[in-house]
């Protein structure tokens, strides 16, 4: 054996054969055969190999042990650049702190342990990848000349991939793949660490699934196991490389989106994501279907470390979760208090509905063709005695959260079908059903009273429901469907064309009318919008599968004429009428007032909402004190300004860094109409908000500059007073 070679002459060393052979030959460094022959052994047994290169980094000498190692001709490896044929490993880079080897050859420093890898090892995927650590010395000769570098090298490729394996069991979810809780935590900390810095901003997405308890339950663990692994592709296709994806645990996921921080885009992707998300998963030929609701914090602006951010996603989450589920909520400040607002408008509405506070109104669909009336929808309206009127946007999430929707549900139910006895037989009563009421067990019973205690002939009741009804259990949403056309009522689809999937809706349930989203009538005289085109598809589709289509949400004559021209004969919005009470209907109907022309702007503007919120006004370098009366996406009314001429233009300080550009359009008295430079965007809660936001850290520079010599205000600062006017800030 070589090792016995290399020290049979070593003192108290015998020979292989046990017998005394004298003195030990020591190697000498002038011996240089003999060190020839320690190195050749070396390399010879594999323990390691030996590599060199010239003064630019190309390989002249390696071990051939090594390139018998790697699978390649000794040949092939010699004269090619060392970077060329190793690189530093990547996939843990994150995890490293020792720099590149193309930057420790530049700088000519001694390498020691570098782990690399092979890179001439074939394509990704085909072979197995090995790993080398190596270590070397840079070499100069006596006049301090670089000459190379003299170094040594061993293959780690067995414990490498250990460490690896070990390294994703415990930073990546075994199930999905995706980045564990331990992991997102790390990543979240090292940007929001980097980013504070660099003044960069960073949003944190929290998911959770709505209805995987009910799959995990009906279908079993291991569907629901099935489910998330079939939702962290979807997440994945959708997000892309524009952030990094988390499974938390349970049905909770994470995003981490660095430097985007424009709510518009934000919206947008969490509402395809929902969209998504909400699509029905095939599993062991069965279909399930859930949702999801997202909450969305961004840093700086909604916290600056982990903590603080992590803590505002969740309390957004939480906000999107009882606001009806199926939607994105931004943080705010707000929401700290929602909890509670939340209890005291549940009480409320317990109180109201025992003792029967509530109050349906109805509006009108009417027939294109002749203006006649044909259906009424039966709109819910509550009335607090100390908060005024609420809108159902408000209070059905909060039913549907607790036990009172189907108490709600039974009582519109009822209700209408009474008040629909006192109509012409021509005239049809529509009613809301949420997916909530829709997937209990009493709602056909429900139904079936309601009718026989009014006496109502059942082609007269359509019951309105939207896609969420789709979310429960496919065999059982159809034995409901089949249950309610024994019945005889009619069934329309609500809100079409804002899902994902409704054409496979259509397929699958019996529906007799679809209702086209109001979302696309706001858009559809504007000519970069293909509003208008939707509008059509889907009438012509409509009339296909021999339904009707009612067109909801017109509210002045250049929408009318649009919705027209493409098709529509039945329609529903303002231009005709509001909702009316019971009492208001059955006087027009005694003086055989079914017919109703349509009344109302010549031209769509942009909704706007009354407000009543105390803003600043910014004009040069003075900042005054205003309050606005009402918001749209393009616009306010605002009042408390004296003297600010048309063509003005304002910064507007909606709080919590919300700047808004704008320009005055009209003035009258101390009330300005101002259109804003770019569109106000949604907050998921049905409110409006900027698209970006001013950074912390620069609103507090301006804190310390506040103390600076200003100029004289050119306007007139007075108490904001009485209502707001009718003036028209989009004509």
């Amino acid at each position: 054996m070589a090792v016995a070679r290399l020290f049979k002459n070593f003192p108290g060393m015998g020979a292989a054969d046990g017998t005394d052979n004298g003195s030990a030959a020591i190697i000498t460094p002038a011996d240089s055969v003999r060190r020839l022959e320690v190195l050749n052994d070396f390399e010879q047994a594999g323990i390691g190999w030996l590599w060199a290169t010239d003064a630019d980094a190309r390989l002249i000498y390696i071990s051939e042990n090594a390139a018998d190692k790697l699978n390649r001709p000794i040949g092939d490896l010699l004269g090619q650049q060392l970077t060329a044929l190793f690189e530093t490993d990547s996939e843990n880079a994150s995890e490293r702190s020792d720099r590149p080897l193309n930057f420790q050859l530049t700088a000519r420093n001694k390498i020691i342990d570098q782990t690399v890898r092979f890179a001439l090892a074939g394509p990704a995927g085909e072979g197995r990848q090995t790993w080398w650590s190596i270590s070397g010395h840079p070499k100069f000769d006596k006049s301090g000349d670089f000459q190379g570098y003299r170094g040594s090298a061993k293959d780690i490729t067995t414990e490498y991939e250990r460490k690896l394996v070990d390294s994703r069991l415990a930073e990546y979810d075994s199930l999905t793949g995706l980045a564990n809780r331990h992991r997102m935590d790390k990543r979240l900390e090292g940007i929001l660490a980097a980013y504070k810095t660099a003044k960069r901003s960073c949003t944190l997405v929290m998911l959770d699934l709505d209805r995987f308890k009910h799959v995990n339950d009906t279908l079993g663990h291991p569907a629901g196991d099935d489910l998330l692994c079939q939702v962290a592709r979807r997440i994945e296709r959708v997000v892309g490389q524009r952030g990094e994806i988390g499974r938390l645990g349970g049905d909770e996921f994470q995003i981490i989106l660095p430097d985007l921080d424009d709510r518009g885009k934000l919206g947008e992707l969490a509402n395809k994501i929902i969209q998504i998300l909400s699509q029905p998963y095939s599993i062991d030929d069965k279909r399930a279907t859930i949702g999801t609701s997202i909450g969305i914090a961004i840093s700086p602006y909604d916290g600056i470390d982990k903590l603080d951010l992590v803590d505002n996603a969740d309390l957004a989450l939480y906000a999107a979760k009882n606001g009806g589920r199926g939607q994105f909520r931004f943080y705010s400040a707000d929401l700290k208090d929602e909890a509670a607002e939340r209890r005291l408008l549940e009480e409320g509405l317990r109180d109201a509905l025992a003792a029967e506070e509530l109050e349906l109104h109805y509006q009108p669909v009417v027939r294109t063709e002749d203006n006649m009336v044909v259906t009424f929808e039966a709109l819910m309206r509550w009335e607090h005695p100390e908060r005024g009127p609420i809108s159902p946007d408000v209070f059905v999430p909060i039913a549907e959260e607790s036990d009172l929707i189907n108490q709600l549900g039974a009582w519109a139910l009822n209700r209408a079908c009474r008040d629909a006895m006192a109509w012409p037989k021509s005239v049809r009563v529509a009613v809301n059903v949420s997916a909530a009421q829709f997937a209990h067990s009493d709602l056909i019973e429900i139904v079936a009273h309601a009718l026989e205690s009014s006496g109502l002939e059942a082609n007269r009741l359509e019951l309105e429901l939207t896609e969420s009804v789709f979310m429960g259990d496919g065999e059982t949403v159809d034995d409901i469907f089949r249950a309610l056309k024994d019945l005889g009522v009619r069934l329309a689809l609500d809100d079409f064309g804002t899902g994902y999937s409704s054409l496979s809706y259509l397929r699958a349930a019996p529906f007799d009318k679809i209702k086209v989203d109001r979302t696309f009538v706001d858009d559809c005289t504007q000519k970069d919008h293909n509003s208008a085109k939707i509008i059509a598809a889907i009438i012509g589709l409509s009339d296909a599968l021999g339904m009707e289509t009612t067109v909801e949400g017109v509210e002045a004559f250049d929408q009318l004429e649009v919705v027209k021209s493409k098709g529509a004969r039945f329609i529903q919005g303002w231009i005709y009428s509001k909702a009316l009470t019971q009492e208001a209907l059955v006087a027009r109907m005694k003086s055989g007032e079914l017919r109703i022309e349509p009344d109302g702007p010549d031209r769509h503007r942009p909704e706007r909402r009354s407000v009543f919120r105390r803003i600043g006004v910014i004009h040069d370098d003075h900042r005054y004190e205003a309050l606005m009366r009402n918001l749209s996406k393009t616009g306010a009314l605002i009042d408390g300004l004296l003297g600010v001429p048309a063509d003005t233009g304002l910064v507007l300080d909606l709080g919590g860094g919300q700047l808004v550009v704008c320009t005055v359009t009209r003035v009258q008295d101390a009330m300005i109409a101002v259109e804003f430079e770019t569109p106000l965007v949604s907050d998921g809660a049905g409110g409006l908000c900027t698209r970006h936001r001013v950074s912390p850290y620069i609103l507090a520079a301006a804190e310390l500059q506040a103390d600076t010599p200003r100029s004289k205000p050119i306007f007139m600062q007075v108490a904001a007073v009485g209502t707001s006017g009718a003036m028209d800030f989009d004509d």
